[in-house]
């Protein structure tokens, strides 16, 4: 299966970007739509409407989350991890989403930039 990598740089902390990754009420504000959240392991999610839903499976509060990751019109789970760098006044956030179904890998690479981590970057951007 597919594995889509990309790196962004977040004008914001490790610690809130990490809250910008598991708090609904932030996730809401950069996504535009209601999101259900938690920051422990086993906590379950639900975004954007149900489409997208998981589990976290590992949690490094500020470094690292690891989720298992279904879309409503996946046969199987994949999974994402988002790993967490400080670097000076910003943050790296890198990102590998594994087992993406073939017919959805570009839909979903070009998702990841639109809707989430493309979108978290700016939210963060609007702030300053």
């Amino acid at each position: 299966m597919p594995v889509i990598k990309q790196q962004y740089e977040m004008d914001a902390t490790p610690e809130e970007v990490f809250d910008a990754l598991v708090n609904p009420e932030t996730i809401q504000i950069w996504s535009r739509d209601e999101a259900k959240m938690g920051a422990g392991v086993g906590d379950d999610f639900v975004l954007w409407g149900g489409q997208m839903f998981g589990t976290n499976i590992e949690v490094i509060k500020n470094k690292k989350l690891v989720q298992e990751w279904c879309y409503d019109q996946w046969d199987a789970p994949s999974k994402v991890t988002f790993t967490i760098k400080p670097k000076g006044k910003k943050t790296i956030v890198e990102l590998v989403h594994e087992d993406v179904p073939e017919k959805s890998l570009k839909s979903i690479d070009e998702g990841w930039d639109s809707y989430y981590l493309g979108a978290m970057k700016d939210m963060f951007e609007e702030k300053k």
